[in-house]
């Protein structure tokens, strides 16, 4: 990982790892979008699960999203740098749990990847190191909840935003990327590492402690109390 882009967790607490580069890459299956490295984070509680319920909605249906962990809880600039670009107001749509409504909801990627960044991204935070080496995307944001704009210096651990379910997903959940340029549509993906965790492989305890790595499929991660 030498040649990643070393960031911080972009939140606190407890967050299950989902299409991880560890995995495969392109981690998300495409190239477009500067979506080769990047990795998506969904809250969950100490005994990690995802969800304050299950029930009929569950299987059947879609599902608010406020009944997910991750939902509302801050994300974090995980950076000192500039933001270089903010996008908001795209509404945070319901959970697509249940095996019924997520395979026609994946079917629909193809449209939404033509309608934009937005789609895919719904509302974002984009914040460049101060050299311009890596720009970092944050996406899936809540609607309204952005605290930065265009400009702002910010530094890491600083609360930017909060998780939604806006443009391209399932369920609430953060998404990050690394990128050689501000722009998504122009950009490369590039290599991201993270420092100073904890991860619990399959939800199995003790937790291994990571200074510097990618987290695994599957994997339950928690930042480290910073110094």
């Amino acid at each position: 990982m030498s040649s990643a882009t070393v960031l911080a967790l972009p939140f606190t607490g407890r967050w299950s790892v989902r299409n991880s580069p560890t995995r495969r890459v392109p981690s998300h299956g495409t190239e477009n979008l500067a979506d080769r490295y990047a990795i998506d984070f969904i809250g969950v509680d100490e005994q990690h699960q995802s969800a304050r319920a299950w029930d009929w909605r569950s299987v059947l249906a879609t599902e608010p999203p406020e009944r997910f962990l991750s939902h509302g809880r801050p994300v974090l600039a995980p950076l000192d740098g500039v933001v270089m670009a903010v996008h908001d107001g795209e509404d945070d749509h319901e959970a697509h749990r249940s095996l019924l409504t997520r395979v026609p909801y994946a079917w629909g990627r193809a449209s939404r990847e033509a309608r934009g960044v937005s789609a895919m991204a719904g509302n974002y935070a984009v914040i460049a190191y101060p050299d311009m080496s890596a720009h970092i995307l944050l996406a899936q944001l809540r609607r309204g909840s952005l605290r930065v704009e265009a400009g702002d210096q910010v530094g890491a651990g600083q609360q930017i935003a909060e998780c939604g379910s806006s443009g391209n997903a399932q369920q609430p959940h953060v998404h990050l990327q690394a990128m050689d340029g501000p722009d998504p549509v122009h950009a490369q993906g590039l290599p991201v590492a993270f420092a100073d965790f904890r991860e619990w492989v399959h939800g199995v305890d003790p937790p291994y402690f990571v200074e510097t790595g990618l987290p695994g499929e599957d994997s339950v991660v928690e930042p480290l109390p910073r110094s």
